[in-house]
């Protein structure tokens, strides 16, 4: 019998397996840039591992809330047993946490309404051969 095991090694510690690390995304400064379409820029460059789309445009932000430097975002899953949750919501933490403005960030998993193919950009159902 063989097991299979699957493990993900984060961007920062690539190193220790001889890789280069991922660069940090960055987003150009520009006067203009709110804080809130900064941190929408961030979590388009977060992806569920399962999945090769964003979270954006698979529809998991439910939202995004700005208290001056504390942040709270509203989050689902694809299913709500999705075993790569944690780390989908901690790597978008991590990323929002990047910014120099944002002092705390704070996810919040929500489930109703249940997240269903609808809510996926067109760009996400082209990707995923759905259109």
């Amino acid at each position: 019998m063989h097991l299979l095991l699957e493990s993900r090694i984060d961007s920062k510690d690539a190193d220790a397996l001889g890789k280069e690390p991922e660069p940090i995304f960055e987003i150009a400064e520009n006067e203009n840039t709110t804080l809130e379409n900064k941190i929408w820029s961030l979590l388009r460059s977060c992806y569920d591992p399962e999945i090769p789309v964003n979270i954006v445009d698979l529809g998991l932000i439910y939202g995004i809330d700005i208290d001056d430097s504390d942040i709270k975002i509203r989050m689902t899953l694809t299913a709500p047993g999705c075993g790569m949750g944690p780390i989908i919501a901690e790597d978008a933490k991590t990323r929002v946490l990047n910014l120099p403005e944002v002092k705390n960030v704070e996810i919040e998993m929500i489930f109703d309404p249940p997240w269903d193919r609808s809510m996926m950009s067109e760009q996400a159902k082209l990707e995923l051969g759905m259109l």
